[in-house]
């Protein structure tokens, strides 16, 4: 009987195998046939000429001729105003085009001539389905929809127009003008390639460009010749004539005059006179600011621009537009300004006035209208504000204005939410929500209170029994934000960190669950911060203090989630193992009682195990990995952070930014412990509330760069530098502070936490350690309408440095081990949907250090190593 069940088994077990190779046959076979259809798909559709019209002619190629020489300057390809079909990079092909030829571009012409005219169908079709119903077919998505979708998605064939070339020519011609090119000329021809495709060239003669001679002023107020006899030109004698720097020239002059007083003064009374007579590739600049002009009554008069004072500031605290005719029932006044309320005044008055940088007596002056502004905006306790000014009817020689600030308070409870669909290192998918409840004005000083529960749940595959369910990751929490408007300190710090830079106070606390990898953690938090804004896209913020209690909720859990490990100590334990106890019937180490004595009679070295051992090594390693990732931690840190930018606007893709942080962790509890001669406990240390407190000090500096390549391309780069050093009470960095490497936004040719640590092939299920560089370099392209492509390459590694751990392949020695920094290329596709971007990146290892070195390069450089990687907006 056992050997027929023996035999049964045997038997099913061959009919599973068989099964499977036909099955994986079949799938072979499929993507054979998918491949071929695909191919033929597109074959057909490369036929570029296919939509365009009879007698026309499609543009493929576009070339421009400066004095006879070929031209490779985008910008200057930018001004024409027809460009061929786009083409995906390196390869040259017009996806989008042929995506378009795919459509049919008379699908009802192809509905008629199935059914309508096909009587016998028709009648055969409609024993199945009614008339009504085949008449829907029309509008379905196989007959119209799915065409509707390539049109949309794909590009019409661009067809060579002769008028846009002529506008073309008189584009480039302004172009060059506008550089300094006065005696430009230009013409255009197209050459047929063949009878339906053709190539457009512009012939440009340039003649030489014009430079400034000489710079003359003409401005008619003495008052105003004066102020702009302190300031330096951007019009410079020497220098290729350009229409830019004259605009630039006048905004100057504008800002500079309306800063000095002169309230009246607008851009349209700077104007240039250029003379060229008689000069051979030189103008003379004559700059002419005429008197100010005004009407009365049915002429016009002109009159010197005066310089406005402030006599009068009146701010009106709760304004709306229905009651602007009614009485005032309250007011003030305080630092010299007026304050009014058509009900009781709700705010203190420094609140108001701090936000306030025009002065009684002082000069008009636009930036300090901006300012304002800009203030009472960041507050978020009013609306936008309304600034008018009023010449005082009380001053004679009418140089004096009243400033009249409006303020419209936002309500005082504020209900939000929000609701997110997330992805991240530890999430492949995730689903956010939270809802905040904002109170306003809450001590009558202009301060704002955020409360506010958040909950998260996801779906990881990283996460032990992952097939459970498929939301297997969740999170929930709840935080409070009291934010002041000013910085809140024992002595007064307007000198070193002025009202003008919009500084603010804010104090936090937070509470959270997870339950994520298993071990499942619950965090409290809270700072004290201090922010200011020293420029425009600057940023500063200084936490004074920064607490973070991080508790383990199941530590005995640690080798259920961490696969690797155990299967690493479980190894090394099947030969070095001598208790029974530790081990159940297939000699398998018993978590935990099992893993603990192992590793405890390992250390305390009651095997045959020595520290020279690498076994031993290994176990150690295993063991500390074990401690950092489920001791409970305590944080108390201060911390200065700073980040800068040079992008203006959505649109602008030639940018730079810098963030930099240092943080300081324990310093002031271990001053405090040895300035009150505290206990140290078993291990040396000192603890607060019975827990060891961390005790490191960390850095960082990230730099972005982005170039714009063209109209449409761009070029980014990233780089990053961190580390985290432990000392006193710490030989090691909590986990939550520690560096990892791979992911969607890192080095994408490796998962998340599977990188490193250095050339170290001893795989934990989190990788980390506490120094970290990365370099990415990304080229950025259209492809077409919403789509973009991207090829990239990848850089960077984690090292443990300065700390407990031993392990040498892990470890950061010398700058040879610079050598162990890890290459990953590849290329992805994003998908932009304005607010954000959709993104998927395939990354392929082209070096990796964990190998041997002369298998590092290349050798998993295919599909079956590579890293698929989703992501929402671009990585940097």
């Amino acid at each position: 009987m056992n050997k027929f069940f023996s035999s049964f088994k045997t038997k099913k077990r061959f009919a599973g195998y068989f099964g499977q190779a036909l099955l994986f046959e079949k799938k072979k076979n499929l993507a054979k046939i998918s491949l071929f259809i695909l191919i033929s798909v597109l074959f057909y559709a490369c036929n570029s000429e296919k939509r365009v019209p009879a007698r026309k002619q499609l543009l493929v190629k576009n070339e421009i001729f400066e004095n006879g020489k070929l031209l490779k300057n985008q910008t200057i390809y930018d001004q024409l105003y027809q460009q061929p079909n786009s083409k995906v990079p390196i390869v040259r092909y017009r996806f989008l085009l042929n995506l378009y030829n795919l459509a049919n571009p008379n699908p009802d012409s192809t509905f008629n001539l199935k059914y309508l005219n096909n009587k016998k169908k028709y009648d055969r079709e409609v024993k199945w389905l009614s008339e009504k119903q085949i008449q829907g077919l029309r509008k379905s998505f196989w007959y119209l929809g799915i065409h509707n979708f390539l049109k949309e998605t794909g590009e019409a064939p661009v067809i060579l127009d002769t008028i846009k070339a002529q506008k073309s020519v008189a584009r480039l011609k302004n172009y060059y003008f506008k550089n300094g090119y006065f005696d430009v000329d230009g013409v255009y021809k197209h050459d047929s390639l063949a009878p339906k495709s053709a190539q457009v060239k512009y012939y440009l003669t340039t003649g030489n460009p014009y430079f400034i001679d000489s710079l003359r002023t003409a401005i008619q107020t003495p008052v105003l010749d004066s102020i702009y006899k302190t300031s330096k030109s951007l019009i410079v004698p020497g220098k290729q004539y350009k229409t830019e720097d004259f605009e630039n020239e006048k905004n100057r002059i504008t800002t500079l005059f309306r800063s000095h007083g002169a309230y009246r003064f607008q851009a349209n009374y700077v104007t240039f006179d250029i003379d060229t007579i008689n000069k051979k590739n030189k103008a003379s600049v004559i700059l002419n600011v005429g008197d100010y002009s005004y009407q009365e009554n049915d002429s016009t008069k002109t009159e010197p621009f005066k310089l406005y004072k402030i006599s009068e500031i009146k701010i009106y605290t709760d304004y709306k537009s229905e009651r602007q005719d009614l009485a005032i029932k309250d007011s003030m006044t305080y630092n010299n300004m007026n304050l009014y309320g058509y009900e009781k005044i709700k705010y203190r008055p420094h609140a108001i006035t701090d936000a306030v940088f025009l002065s009684k007596g002082g000069m008009f002056n636009d930036e300090n209208t901006v300012l304002t502004n800009r203030y009472f905006n960041n507050l978020k306790v009013f609306n936008y504000p309304t600034i008018q000014y009023q010449v005082d009817p009380k001053d004679t020689l009418a140089q004096s204005l009243i400033a009249k600030i409006y303020l419209t308070p936002r309500k005082k409870y504020s209900f939000g939410y929000t609701l997110d669909l997330t992805h991240s290192n530890i999430e492949d998918f995730g689903i956010t929500g939270s809802i905040t409840e904002t109170i306003r004005n809450v001590f009558n000083g202009a301060e704002t209170l955020e409360i506010s529960a958040r909950g998260n749940i996801g779906a990881s595959n990283d996460i032990a029994n992952a097939d459970d369910s498929f939301f297997n990751v969740s999170e929930y929490g709840l935080d409070a934000k009291l934010n002041f408007p000013r910085i809140l300190f024992p002595l007064k710090t307007e000198k070193i960190i002025p009202k003008s830079m919009i500084p603010s106070t804010v104090l936090s606390l937070g509470l959270s669950k997870q339950t994520n990898i298993g071990l499942d953690k619950e965090n409290f938090t809270g700072s004290l911060s201090y922010n200011w804004t020293p420029k425009i896209n600057t940023t500063t913020r200084f936490d004074i203090l920064n607490f973070q209690y991080v508790r383990n909720l199941n530590p005995e859990n640690y080798f259920n989630v961490y696969n690797s490990s155990y299967d690493a100590l479980n190894d090394i334990g099947q030969t070095y193992n001598t208790n029974p106890d530790y081990v159940d019937l297939n000699n398998n180490l018993i978590i935990e009682s099992g893993t603990t004595g192992f590793t405890r009679d390992v250390l305390t070295l009651k095997t045959v195990l020595k520290p020279d051992d690498q076994e031993y090594q290994d176990v150690s390693n295993i063991e500390q990995q074990r401690i950092r990732l489920t001791d409970n931690d305590f944080i108390l840190a201060t911390n200065f952070s700073f980040s800068k930018t040079s992008k203006k606007d959505l649109q602008d893709n030639t940018f730079y930014t810098i963030r930099t942080k240092i943080e300081s962790a324990g310093t002031m509890l271990s001053l405090i412990s040895n300035v009150s001669n505290l206990p140290k406990n078993e291990n040396g240390n000192y603890e607060i509330f019975n827990l060891e407190y961390s005790e490191y000090i960390k850095t960082e500096f990230d730099y972005i760069k982005h170039w714009n390549v063209n109209k449409a391309n761009v070029f980014a780069m990233r780089t990053f530098f961190g580390i985290a050093i432990p000392y006193g009470n710490s030989n090691s960095i909590p986990f939550s502070k520690s560096y990892y490497a791979g992911g969607a936004n890192d080095n994408r040719a490796w998962q998340p936490y599977n990188l490193g640590p250095g050339s170290s092939s001893f795989s934990n299920d989190f990788n980390e350690a506490n120094m970290k560089i990365a370099i990415s370099g990304e080229y950025r392209f259209l492809i077409g309408g919403k789509w973009n492509g991207a090829l990239f390459a990848d850089a960077g590694n984690i090292w443990n440095v300065l700390d407990a751990v031993n392990y040498e392949p892990a470890r950061f020695n010398s700058i040879e081990d610079l050598k162990e920094i890890a290459l990953g290329t590849g290329f992805g596709l994003r998908y932009d949907l304005g607010f954000f971007a959709v993104r998927v990146d395939v990354g392929f290892k082209t070096y990796n250090p964990a190998l041997e070195t002369e298998e590092r390069w290349f050798s998993q450089y295919n599909f079956a190593n590579a890293v698929f990687n989703f992501g929402i907006n671009y990585p940097f």
